[in-house]
This record gives C-alpha cells, structure tokens and sequence, in this order.
C-alpha cells in the first residue's frame, strides 16, 4: 500500500489527516478478506485506487464549516471517509442498504475518532433530512441520482457553487451526459488533468446542480 501517494497530490494535508488516511486504507485492507468491501482484485491499490480517488472531490469543492453532506450508497466509506477526514468541521452522513458493508464504516469512523461523521444502514428514500450535498461513488446513473436526492438537497446556498450532486464516474463524457436530462445543468472535471496515473483516464468527478 501506497502512504504516500496522498502526500504527492494532497500536500495541503496535515500529517494527521495523512496518518488517518493511512489507518483508514489499513481498515479496509483487514475487512476485505471478510466481507468485500471493495474488489479483492484491486486490495493492493487501496490508496491510489479509492482513497486518492475519493479526494479528487476536494480540488472541485471545499466545503464549508457545518455543511452537511450525504454520501449515499458509501458502500466501505468512500467517498465519505476521506472526505471527511479532509474537512473536519463539515457534517457527513453515510448511507447504504447493505448492513455489513455500514458496520465496517462505523468501525472506522470509531478508530479513525471522526466527530463530523455518522453512518446508517438506509435507503435515500427513506431520509428526510436536507443537505448541502450529496456526493457517490460508483452507485448508480446520473438520472437515478437525480431522481432519489433532489428532494434531500436544501434550498439555501452557501457555497461557491449552488448546492447538487458530486459524481465520480468513469467512462466516455458522451455516455455520462447522456445519462441525465438535457434541461440539466452539469459539470464535468477531468481528473486527468490533476494526476498522470493511468487508472484516471476517462475518470471524471462530476457535478450536477439540483
């Protein structure tokens, strides 16, 4: 595993928040022989392949002090853990239907000591509480996520740009934009342009105003 692979493309970040990053990387390591958290195949890449993913985030946003944020389907906690992590005044709230998969998060979000996190076993639609917004990884298309949290995100702003989703999606920008509404507003980011890792070719953070 790759400790410092964060430090190269995050180097705005505390030793600290490294040190959690990198227990937390540890956590999911321990767990994926038990229950998959994330593909066996890919265990080794831990830090480059997801933690570092889920940060890409940060260079599109930097969310405010007592902002909430859902992270819905967060599955082993990404993107919501590092997330967290980076902005400790900031309210997460990790959802997912899988039971084993949120038990896991709870454990790391007791090890790793994060105040500003809470994680529950529970579908969107079932939620109703508002956020600023809500960020995914991996969990579904554009219109589907559209469709389960408009009703959650508020209506009052406090950002640089208005509250909505924050994607991470791979694939052709053709077939992304393709699936959600023209009328929609969105934006796509490259994460190409901040790293040369060949894995984050064709991978995008994208954002979609509700």
């Amino acid at each position: 595993m790759n400790k410092d692979i964060i430090k190269e493309y995050f180097p705005e970040l505390n030793q600290e928040q490294l040190e959690q990053l990198h227990v937390f990387g540890e956590h999911i390591q321990f767990w994926n022989d038990k229950i998959n958290v994330i593909s066996r195949k890919d265990i080794d890449n831990v830090m480059e392949h997801h933690i570092l993913h889920s940060l890409y985030i940060k260079r599109v946003i930097r969310f405010k002090e007592k902002a909430k944020i859902l992270d819905l389907g967060t599955g082993g906690g990404f993107p919501g853990i590092p997330l967290a992590i980076c902005f400790p005044q900031t309210k997460f709230h990790l959802i997912d239907a899988r039971a084993k998969k949120i038990s896991v998060v709870k454990e790391a979000i007791e090890k790793l000591n994060l105040n500003n996190v809470t994680a529950e076993h529970i579908r969107a639609e079932e939620l109703k509480t508002k956020y600023d917004f809500v960020v995914t990884r991996a969990v579904a298309k554009l219109d589907k996520l559209m469709s389960w949290s408009r009703s959650l995100i508020s209506e009052k702003h406090q950002h640089s740009i208005p509250n909505g989703i924050i994607a991470l999606k791979g694939g052709d920008l053709k077939d992304l934009r393709a699936e959600i509404a023209k009328h929609e507003y969105i934006e796509e980011f490259a994460i190409s342009d901040w790293t040369d890792i060949e894995y984050y070719f064709e991978k995008y953070v994208i954002y979609v105003q509700a």
